[in-house]
């Protein structure tokens, strides 16, 4: 069983930062924070994918959020983060937590003024 819980979203202005977590509950002993992902999606738009690291541990990022955006997760805490820099209007989305593909947050609230 895994329970994937979102935080850290909320206001902020444009060009502004945030920086997003998601903890696991497993009871899983093989769980690790590779093969674990970043999505969004906004209001009338499919949910796409914003950052993920791989079960071989690189990290892949939409070219939207290249550059401005940063995943990373601590084992031990079994915690991923993403840290939001430069953010912009459009980056305005419900933000979820993924693990293998198969399990998913309740999400947390991104939104950017400009």
């Amino acid at each position: 069983q895994v329970q994937l819980v979102e935080s850290g979203g909320g206001l902020v202005q444009a060009g502004g930062s945030l920086r997003l977590s998601c903890t696991a509950s497993v009871s899983i002993i093989s769980f690790s924070i590779y093969d674990m992902g970043w999505y969004r999606q906004a209001p009338g738009k499919q949910r796409e994918l914003v950052a993920r690291i791989t079960n071989r541990g690189s990290t892949n990022y939409a070219d939207s959020v290249a550059g401005r955006f940063t995943i990373s997760g601590d084992n031990a805490k079994k915690t991923l983060y993403l840290q939001m820099n430069s953010l912009k209007p459009e980056d305005t989305a419900v933000y979820y937590c993924n693990y293998i593909n198969r399990y998913w947050g309740q999400g947390t609230q991104v939104t950017v003024s400009s």
